[in-house]
């Protein structure tokens, strides 16, 4: 706050005030702290075999090349003392010194305090070199096969991004400057957003992205009208009303992700798939799955298949009377309903008409971003939590998840929270992002193991379910759409799998944006387009440069496509008609448990 003749003079009793709320807090801080419970070593970061591997081949390249290590050394110095000259420059000057070419696109850096103040401006000058030099250094490494030098590349950046100037408090102006004009009151509601967050993760610190008092389940969000009409111990099947006269002959059912819960689907009324389906004319049934606890210890691949998806499509064909149904998959629940229907016609089964895979990997060759999770340094340390949890905890998952864009996930957030003290935002897509699931002990090591190490299943290799499953066997009538800056699940590998599939009629579609945005993209909004290209026999790159764009979303695209596989118009079916008793309001009990740690 300043006057007419200056700055305002801090007001001590407010000041000391704020003092003694820091002491209060930072009891209450230690005692959450206190609760946090070990985690284990090899699921904090790689395991040393990668770091001994790279400094090998660094000191087999220094003796070999030193000239080449000499240059590096030499250009950073250099790049150094030019930062500390023009900073002392501007220093004695008083001049804003030479101009500023920084990416502004650098979120961490868009105060303009880190471009007038010298010393700031030197900060952060010299931490975007230290971040290049470590980038560089690993990039010209010889001796790292791609593999290691992709490791090593992601967790050294992890390792510097963590040391920006930005993320602490003597080194941020902007953090500075809003506890010198509040008098510290920034500070003390930083430490109550910081103090609350442990307490509410049992000393685990997870950055709250959304106001969690913002938001409930089936009051302000999944409000789509429905009843749950199925429950067992693994899912509660919701058949929603309908809002037309007649529909589609064929029911439809979706199979959510279980890492995530189902109503990223129904957000809200304007972006709501789920509700968009329905006015176009469909019986929509959609799998709400169990957030499990250590009592799921014993759930693999194989029980969510046969009590989730042959029981939900079972269900489904039950209450409306129908021989097939058409089935939608989301993420790994698209990879599990792919797996399904190979088991079906293995079986000589064909109860499925046609299928859709939303942002799916069937062939994990190229696992994108997340390979640096995949290796066994991780994957053994997540096998010994889950059989001694006998469940992996959300925790866990939001996490590694969160690491993948750590200054957005992660650091921003945090800076946000705990160093200006602003309240997190009442922001549904980030309230549904925080309220995550466990998944069961056996299922998640079978998943990492089977499929995204051994890539069994596209390799023709996996049994499952007294079978031997290949993604050859998939043939029913199929439709994928892959988003174009997914980092969870690549497009180019969906693409993949999608071709090695043995459909005849086989449609891909590319949406613009990511693994969420790219697929809740309401046709109102034309925010974000799609590409098309009937032609899947080229690699994904071809199929990519002969693609042709349209603006909006896809899913009036997928619509037409799914309406030609829907029969004709029937009666509208309305939850209970069946004489199916109806056993709750969506969107149901499951959705509402929330996970352990």
């Amino acid at each position: 706050m300043t006057t007419d003749e200056g700055p305002a003079a801090p007001d001590l009793h407010r000041l000391e005030a704020n003092l003694k709320k820091i002491e209060d807090l930072s009891r209450r801080l230690v005692a959450a702290m206190a609760r946090k419970r070990p985690v284990d070593p090899s699921l904090q970061g790689p395991g040393p075999e990668l770091y001994s591997r790279a400094a090998a081949a660094w000191m087999a390249e220094m003796m070999a090349n030193p000239a080449r290590i000499i240059e590096h050394q030499v250009s950073y110095w250099g790049e150094t003392l030019r930062h500390y000259l023009e900073a002392q420059k501007m220093l004695a000057g008083g001049d804003r010194g030479p101009e500023d070419d920084t990416d502004r696109s650098d979120r961490r850096f868009a105060s303009p305090l880190w471009r007038a103040n010298p010393y700031f401006r030197f900060l952060r000058d010299q931490y975007l070199l230290n971040l290049e030099a470590v980038r560089k250094i690993v990039r010209d490494i010889e001796g790292l096969d791609d593999h290691d030098r992709k490791r090593l590349e992601y967790f050294a950046t992890q390792m510097v991004e963590m040391f920006s100037p930005a993320n602490f408090l003597a080194t941020n102006p902007e953090a500075l400057a809003r506890a010198v004009e509040t008098d510290g009151e920034s500070l003390v509601r930083g430490l109550e957003n910081l103090v609350r967050d442990l307490e509410a993760n049992d000393g685990e610190l997870l950055v709250s992205l959304a106001d969690r008092n913002a938001f409930a389940v089936g009051e302000n969000l999944a409000t789509t009208p429905g009843a749950v009409i199925f429950r067992n111990r693994m899912m509660e099947l919701i058949q929603y009303a309908p809002t037309t006269e007649k529909v589609r002959r064929v029911p439809l059912i979706i199979f959510p992700p279980w890492i995530n819960k189902f109503y990223i689907l129904d957000l809200r009324p304007d972006n709501s798939l789920i509700r968009w389906i329905v006015d176009q004319g469909y019986t929509l049934f959609v799998v709400s799955w169990v957030n499990p606890d250590e009592t799921y210890a014993d759930v693999g691949m194989d029980t969510y298949i046969e009590e989730g998806y042959l029981a939900a499509i079972d269900e489904v064909r039950r209450i409306t009377g129908e021989k097939k149904v058409n089935a939608v998959g989301y993420c790994i629940a698209g990879t599990t309903l792919a797996l399904t229907l190979a088991l079906l016609h293995r079986r000589g089964e064909s109860p499925v008409r046609s299928a859709t895979f939303l942002t799916t990997l069937t062939d994990f060759s190229d696992q994108g971003e997340f390979e640096v999770f995949l290796d066994n340094d991780f994957v053994d340390g997540i096998e010994e939590e889950a059989g001694r949890e006998g469940c992996l905890r959300s925790f866990i998952m939001s996490r590694t998840f969160s690491f993948l864009r750590s200054n957005d996930l992660i650091y921003a957030p945090a800076i946000r929270r705990y160093m200006l003290g602003e309240p997190p935002p009442a922001f549904d897509l980030l309230y549904w992002n925080g309220d995550g699931t466990n998944l069961p002990g056996r299922m998640a090591v079978e998943y990492l193991r089977w499929l995204c190490q051994d890539n069994r299943f596209a390799e023709g290799r996996l049994e499952l379910c007294g079978e031997k499953l290949s993604i050859r066997d998939v043939k029913v009538p199929l439709c994928a759409v892959g988003c174009e800056s997914d980092h969870i699940a690549k497009w180019s590998s969906s693409y993949d799998g999608i071709r090695r599939m043995g459909a005849k009629d086989k449609t891909f579609i590319l949406s613009q944006s990511g693994h969420i945005a790219g697929i809740i993209n309401p046709p109102g909004r034309k925010k974000y387009g799609h590409y098309t290209n009937p032609d899947l026999a080229q690699p994904a790159e071809g199929w990519r440069e002969g693609a042709t764009f349209h603006d909006g979303s896809w899913w009036p695209r997928w619509e037409a496509w799914l309406r030609r596989r829907s029969g004709a118009l029937v009666k509208a079916r309305t939850p209970g008609d069946s004489g199916r008793p109806v056993l709750g309001p969506a969107p149901g009990t499951y959705v509402l448990a929330r996970a352990s740690g």
